[in-house]
């Protein structure tokens, strides 16, 4: 069975995972975006783009490695878009156009039911409106033996990471303070739920800290 992980999720230096306000011209909340430069700069970003240039350190090391072994997504309303209550027209089809880069199947947590929305590229989006559990089932079985990568936002990784269901987790710390928004890890004791710091290495523009599972936890 594959691992279920949290990929290059940027987190502010005092800790937080999504700025105030999310919106439509701000999905990440005010200054959210400050997060993300590191992997905005990288090769693996421009490439999905369609654009040339990015770098090819560190940084877009790890950005790679967010893709590999993945096979099946799973996302929070907002990380799909910025629609509130029901669907309505159902025109929006996500944040990244006609051709997403996941790929691959991505569950959506909602609590309102829509068809599949199948996309060029392979990527299909499937609304989930049982929770947690059973988009985590339905993703191990789209999966097949490979990893789960569990999208976002902040309150969907606290939800499984609440559960146990997460092996691991990469975090993209910038050096920059958002003074408020959604904390990602507050009152969570990492080490009493069977975590450590399994590396931390520097990139050109974010501290990369991944943090794996001690010892084996409770599952949902």
């Amino acid at each position: 069975m594959g691992k279920v992980r949290v990929c290059c999720f940027g987190v502010s230096v005092d800790g937080f995972g999504a700025g105030l306000n999310q919106s439509l011209e701000n999905p990440i909340g005010e200054r959210g975006l400050e997060m993300l430069q590191w992997a905005l700069a990288t090769r693996v970003f421009c490439e999905m783009h369609g654009s040339p240039g990015g770098g090819e350190g560190m940084d877009n090391s790890f950005a790679a490695r967010g893709f590999e072994n993945v096979g099946a997504w799973i996302l929070g309303r907002n990380m799909f878009g910025p629609v509130r209550g029901g669907w309505g027209d159902e025109r929006w089809k996500g944040w990244w156009g006609e051709t997403p880069p996941y790929r691959v199947p991505v569950f959506v947590l909602t609590h309102h039911a829509r068809q599949p929305l199948e996309m060029l590229g392979g990527t299909t989006f499937h609304f989930v409106t049982g929770g947690i559990q059973e988009a985590l089932d339905r993703a191990r079985e789209a999966a097949d033996g490979r990893d789960i990568r569990i999208g976002g936002g902040v309150s969907t990784i606290r939800q499984y990471l609440r559960a146990g269901a997460i092996d691991e987790l990469h975090l993209a710390v910038s050096p920059v303070m958002l003074g408020g928004g959604e904390e990602l890890l507050a009152g969570f004791d990492l080490p009493a739920m069977g975590y450590r710091v399994a590396s931390h290495t520097m990139g050109e523009r974010a501290m990369h800290v991944v943090i794996g599972r001690q010892v084996q936890g409770s599952r949902v």
